[in-house]
Protein backbone atom coordinates (compact mmCIF):
# COMPACT_ATOMS: atom_id res chain seq x y z
CA UNK A 1 0.00 0.00 0.00
CA UNK A 2 1.01 3.41 -1.09
CA UNK A 3 0.36 7.01 0.14
CA UNK A 4 0.55 10.10 -1.35
CA UNK A 5 0.21 11.77 2.39
CA UNK A 6 2.91 14.39 3.23
CA UNK A 7 4.30 13.92 6.54
CA UNK A 8 5.44 17.22 7.92
CA UNK A 9 9.16 17.62 8.72
CA UNK A 10 10.06 17.46 11.94
CA UNK A 11 12.45 19.62 13.64
CA UNK A 12 15.08 17.91 15.80
CA UNK A 13 16.45 19.63 18.91
CA UNK A 14 19.65 17.49 21.18
CA UNK A 15 20.68 18.69 24.36
CA UNK A 16 24.13 19.89 22.37
CA UNK A 17 22.27 21.75 19.38
CA UNK A 18 20.56 22.70 22.39
CA UNK A 19 23.86 24.35 23.97
CA UNK A 20 24.54 25.64 20.54
CA UNK A 21 21.56 27.69 20.28
CA UNK A 22 21.75 29.30 24.12
CA UNK A 23 24.51 30.30 23.13
CA UNK A 24 23.54 31.74 19.97
CA UNK A 25 20.68 33.65 21.13
CA UNK A 26 22.93 35.04 23.73
CA UNK A 27 25.42 36.49 21.18
CA UNK A 28 22.73 38.12 19.26
CA UNK A 29 21.67 39.54 22.75
CA UNK A 30 25.18 41.17 23.49
CA UNK A 31 25.52 42.11 19.78
CA UNK A 32 22.29 43.84 20.04
CA UNK A 33 23.67 45.69 22.98
CA UNK A 34 20.52 44.57 25.46
CA UNK A 35 21.28 44.36 28.77
CA UNK A 36 18.91 42.55 30.94
CA UNK A 37 17.51 43.04 34.34
CA UNK A 38 16.28 39.84 34.81
CA UNK A 39 15.53 36.94 32.53
CA UNK A 40 11.99 35.51 32.75
CA UNK A 41 11.11 31.95 32.16
CA UNK A 42 8.19 30.97 30.54
CA UNK A 43 7.68 27.32 32.40
CA UNK A 44 7.98 24.75 31.17
CA UNK A 45 9.17 24.68 27.84
CA UNK A 46 11.64 28.47 28.58
CA UNK A 47 13.47 27.43 31.89
CA UNK A 48 15.97 25.56 30.47
CA UNK A 49 16.40 28.44 27.83
CA UNK A 50 16.56 30.72 30.50
CA UNK A 51 18.95 29.49 32.77
CA UNK A 52 21.11 29.19 30.18
CA UNK A 53 20.99 32.69 28.67
CA UNK A 54 21.17 33.72 32.35
CA UNK A 55 24.74 32.26 32.45
CA UNK A 56 25.19 32.83 29.28
CA UNK A 57 24.82 36.67 29.89
CA UNK A 58 25.95 36.87 33.57
CA UNK A 59 22.28 37.80 34.84
CA UNK A 60 21.90 36.19 38.24
CA UNK A 61 17.49 37.23 38.53
CA UNK A 62 15.86 34.76 37.07
CA UNK A 63 12.27 34.05 37.55
CA UNK A 64 9.34 31.99 35.68
CA UNK A 65 5.85 31.99 34.84
CA UNK A 66 3.63 29.42 34.20
CA UNK A 67 1.82 29.74 31.28
CA UNK A 68 -0.96 26.37 30.54
CA UNK A 69 -1.47 26.40 26.50
CA UNK A 70 -0.48 23.69 24.81
CA UNK A 71 -2.65 20.23 26.23
CA UNK A 72 -1.22 17.83 23.53
CA UNK A 73 0.52 17.67 20.17
CA UNK A 74 -1.65 20.18 17.96
CA UNK A 75 -3.72 20.66 21.07
CA UNK A 76 -4.49 23.63 22.55
CA UNK A 77 -6.75 25.77 24.59
CA UNK A 78 -8.37 28.73 23.55
CA UNK A 79 -6.68 31.05 25.06
CA UNK A 80 -3.11 30.84 27.16
CA UNK A 81 -3.79 30.77 30.89
CA UNK A 82 -1.00 31.87 33.14
CA UNK A 83 -1.13 29.85 36.14
CA UNK A 84 -0.09 31.00 39.65
CA UNK A 85 1.89 31.89 41.47
CA UNK A 86 2.89 34.99 39.23
CA UNK A 87 5.69 37.17 39.48
CA UNK A 88 4.46 40.11 41.09
CA UNK A 89 4.56 43.01 38.21
CA UNK A 90 5.43 45.51 40.96
CA UNK A 91 8.96 43.69 41.39
CA UNK A 92 9.98 44.26 37.98
CA UNK A 93 8.81 48.44 37.71
CA UNK A 94 11.71 49.79 35.94
CA UNK A 95 13.78 46.61 34.52
CA UNK A 96 14.88 45.48 31.50
CA UNK A 97 13.15 42.04 30.89
CA UNK A 98 14.06 39.03 28.25
CA UNK A 99 11.63 37.09 28.28
CA UNK A 100 12.53 33.50 27.00
CA UNK A 101 10.58 30.25 25.86
CA UNK A 102 11.29 27.76 23.63
CA UNK A 103 9.01 28.14 20.32
CA UNK A 104 6.46 30.98 19.50
CA UNK A 105 4.11 28.77 17.59
CA UNK A 106 0.83 31.01 17.82
CA UNK A 107 2.97 33.40 19.89
CA UNK A 108 -0.26 34.39 22.12
CA UNK A 109 1.47 32.54 25.07
CA UNK A 110 4.61 35.47 24.69
CA UNK A 111 1.78 37.90 23.76
CA UNK A 112 -0.13 37.14 27.02
CA UNK A 113 3.18 37.85 29.09
CA UNK A 114 4.47 40.46 26.89
CA UNK A 115 1.54 42.21 27.81
CA UNK A 116 1.06 41.29 31.69
CA UNK A 117 4.26 43.04 32.39
CA UNK A 118 4.15 45.97 29.67
CA UNK A 119 3.09 48.36 31.87
CA UNK A 120 5.36 47.66 34.47
CA UNK A 121 8.84 47.31 32.95
CA UNK A 122 11.35 49.75 31.10
CA UNK A 123 11.67 47.26 28.50
CA UNK A 124 10.91 43.84 27.60
CA UNK A 125 11.92 42.05 24.69
CA UNK A 126 11.80 37.88 23.87
CA UNK A 127 14.29 35.11 22.96
CA UNK A 128 13.68 31.82 21.57
CA UNK A 129 14.29 28.60 19.70
CA UNK A 130 12.11 28.40 17.29
CA UNK A 131 9.97 30.51 15.85
CA UNK A 132 7.15 29.67 13.08
CA UNK A 133 6.05 32.06 10.26
CA UNK A 134 2.39 32.37 11.44
CA UNK A 135 3.07 33.62 14.93
CA UNK A 136 1.42 36.55 16.49
CA UNK A 137 4.88 38.15 18.21
CA UNK A 138 8.21 38.04 16.56
CA UNK A 139 10.83 37.61 18.83
CA UNK A 140 13.84 39.99 18.61
CA UNK A 141 15.92 37.12 18.89
CA UNK A 142 15.61 33.82 17.03
CA UNK A 143 17.85 31.08 16.63
CA UNK A 144 15.90 28.87 14.24
CA UNK A 145 12.59 29.55 11.98
CA UNK A 146 10.58 26.28 11.20
CA UNK A 147 6.96 25.10 10.41
CA UNK A 148 7.44 21.35 11.72
CA UNK A 149 6.34 20.03 15.00
CA UNK A 150 9.62 20.38 16.99
CA UNK A 151 10.67 17.29 19.44
CA UNK A 152 13.07 18.61 21.80
CA UNK A 153 15.03 16.34 24.08
CA UNK A 154 13.32 16.84 27.10
CA UNK A 155 10.10 16.63 25.92
CA UNK A 156 10.46 13.60 22.92
CA UNK A 157 9.92 10.59 25.48
CA UNK A 158 7.01 9.83 27.74
CA UNK A 159 7.04 11.01 31.06
CA UNK A 160 8.39 8.49 33.43
CA UNK A 161 5.29 8.66 35.77
CA UNK A 162 0.99 8.96 35.13
CA UNK A 163 0.09 12.46 34.74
Amino acid sequence: MTTDAVVPEREILTYDLFGTAVRDLAQQVVDDGFEPDIVLAIARGGLGLAMGLGYALNVKNLSAVNVEFYTGINERLDVPMMLPPTPAAIDLTGMKVLIADDVADTGKTLEVVRDFFADHVAEARTAVIYEKPWTVIHPEYVWRHTEGWIDFPWSSSPPLVGG
